[in-house]
């Protein structure tokens, strides 16, 4: 059996724990994760700001989205179960809000195509790429635990890996073919469902630790009123 598969429960029960020395690596790993993409973002848009390119700045500006789930992760990752959750669920929202940036990102693009700029679109989709690959990478030993919080993480490097890419490619059909525009939107609306996927798997999650956790409750309950009951 994969070590990653063998979960540790609490006393407690309910969310399940990594192992100490799994934790540790994760912690570490999403800290990384966190300031990088900050620093990435900083210099986006401070690059973007000095040449006076609103398309490029916008980029930087949507690296807010990483930097909150991760930086969110980070701050809670290891606590009580309670905030576990609560960072699981404000991950889950991130990503909806996300979906729905996505959409109107989309009806703005459709009333007022924008130019295709070689170099910014370029520079964007290649550090994009390197970005969401190395994050994918760092995190794949991570994929099967289950801790909801590990999980809104993996899901959503996953998303960035996905969308960042096929942006990428779709940047380039559209430099290409400058008056083809539809598969980026159609590709726009790919993105929204992988991000309101994300969502209901974290939401998921969620429900399935509270079903264990109120089923361990009961077993416990159960076996302390039969104890008594006996005396």
């Amino acid at each position: 059996m994969d070590g990653l598969e063998r979960r540790a429960h609490g006393e407690g029960g309910g969310t399940a724990a990594p192992d100490p020395a799994i934790a540790r690596a994760y912690t570490l790993t999403i800290w990384g994760i966190a300031l990088g993409i900050f620093v990435q973002a900083a210099a986006t848009v401070a690059w973007a700001h000095a040449i006076g390119n609103a398309q490029l700045f916008k980029d930087g500006v949507d690296w807010v989205y990483d930097v909150a789930l991760y930086g969110i992760a980070a701050i809670v990752f290891g606590r009580d179960n309670r905030a576990e959750r609560l960072a699981a669920i404000a991950i889950g929202a991130v990503m909806a809000v996300a979906g729905l940036h996505t959409l109107y990102d989309l009806h703005d693009k459709i009333l007022n195509p924008r130019p295709i700029e070689i170099w910014t679109l370029g520079f964007a989709a290649v550090s994009a790429i390197v970005i969401a690959l190395i994050v994918i990478a760092v995190l794949w030993r991570f994929r099967r635990e289950d801790n909801p919080v590990i999980k809104a993480t993996w899901l959503s490097s996953r998303n960035d890996a996905i969308s960042t890419t096929g942006f990428a490619l779709v940047g380039l059909a559209a430099r290409a073919l400058p008056v083809v525009r539809w598969p980026e939107y159609l590709f726009d609306l790919v993105v929204a469902g992988i991000c309101f996927q994300a969502t209901w798997a974290i939401w998921r999650s969620l429900r399935r630790s509270a079903d264990s956790e109120a089923a361990q409750t009961g077993l416990r309950n159960k076996a302390q009123t039969d104890g008594a009951g006996g005396l």
